[in-house]
């Protein structure tokens, strides 16, 4: 950590600083995808009526994409490395200062690409759900996704149906521990043959709905345990409820309920999960911990605008601990659930003026 770090109140927190060991990879996580430029609307009433004209109480810009993920892992503590295509327009100079200079990601992998505008997604949050518009060209042909990635701990991969990525057999070769989500498959064959490589992945963390469908099964426990017999180790978020997780390697199960929240804009919760549970699974903790802990930093990240910018650091971590604790009506059985967190959070809870997506992507600063 340096000085700028105290910039954005990032807290002196390494969760895996009882891990790491000489000889360690340079990256704890390498990431590669799309970047996008994330406007998002909300205070919206109800979903935009055709013919009129709607106006939103908030607005917010921030990097979105694989950004969300990258700015999760990175904001807590994570030694991040992201291979992306950037256009070389404003957008891009912003979404690249925003995570090199402002999140630590490092960018060696990425780079600018000449003419090509960046992909823009704007979002509209309404009644806890939302709905995206997207635009963008196609990516160039050699976007980042290199043959041979860096070292690291550990990748995130999103998986195609029918495709395969030379990059994550690559990497798992060398030893680096891949964990894999996945879109909705459009062929609608829903066929886990049509995921070449799942074989390679540690982990697989489908939401119920896609593992319900790519095992046949109608109940989210039991296609989670149904994918545990093709990965070592399956994480199916329920939504509202929560998130099941069986270890495949020893049939070890655990349930942890979804921490409620008023919800402002769930836009990227699911990356930040991901970031969560990849974070306690690198750091050796227990199933249910690292169940219970991707589910709090995507609650307390669907509280603020963006999918990257929302994502909470080590000292909204702590504030947020600190807090319930003092509910004279807080569940004894709750707290013990995160009393884990008691020996990582810092010893201080100051504010923490982390980053967040504003209305505009800059003010000009006069001399």
């Amino acid at each position: 950590m340096n000085d700028d770090d105290d910039l954005w109140g990032r807290a002196h927190v390494d969760p895996l600083a009882g891990v790491r060991a000489a000889g360690d990879p340079p990256w704890d996580v390498y990431l590669t995808g799309t970047v996008f430029l994330d406007i998002i609307f909300t205070g919206l009433d109800s979903a935009p009526v055709r013919g009129t004209e709607s106006w939103a109480r908030g607005m917010g810009s921030s990097p979105g994409g694989i950004a969300n993920m990258a700015t999760a892992l990175a904001r807590l503590g994570l030694r991040t490395s992201l291979a992306a295509a950037f256009g070389d327009d404003h957008y891009g100079e912003y979404c690249w200062d925003a995570l090199e200079q402002g999140e630590g990601i490092d960018l060696a992998a990425s780079r600018t690409v000449p003419h090509w505008h960046s992909p823009v997604t704007v979002s509209m949050a309404y009644e806890g759900e939302r709905t995206m518009v997207s635009h963008g060209h196609e990516p160039p042909p050699e976007e980042p996704a290199p043959d041979r990635p860096p070292r690291a701990r550990a990748a995130v991969a999103a998986l195609t149906p029918g495709t395969s990525a030379p990059w994550i057999a690559e990497a798992a070769g060398a030893g680096t521990r891949i964990f894999a989500d996945v879109g909705w498959d459009d062929t609608g064959r829903w066929d886990l043959a049509g995921l070449p490589d799942l074989e390679h992945c540690e982990a697989f963390l489908p939401n119920a709905e896609e593992a319900m469908r790519y095992t046949r099964t109608d109940c989210p426990r039991a296609a989670a345990h149904a994918l545990g017999e093709r990965v070592p180790l399956s994480v199916v978020t329920l939504g509202a409820e929560g998130a099941y997780a069986v270890d495949g390697r020893t049939g070890e199960a655990a349930e942890v309920p979804a921490i409620r929240v008023a919800a402002l804009d769930p836009t990227g919760a699911g990356d930040v999960f991901v970031a969560g549970f990849v974070t306690g699974t690198l750091a050796g903790w227990p199933l249910a911990d690292r169940l219970a802990f991707a589910g709090l930093t995507a609650a307390l990240s669907v509280q603020d605008f963006g999918g990257s910018l929302s994502a909470p650091g080590w000292s909204e971590i702590a504030a947020w601990w600190r807090r319930v604790q003092q509910y004279e009506d807080q569940d004894p059985t709750a707290l013990t659930r995160y009393a884990f967190l008691e020996a990582l959070l810092p010893a201080t809870s100051r504010p923490w003026p982390l980053r967040r997506a504003v209305p505009t992507i800059g003010f000009r600063h006069s001399a």
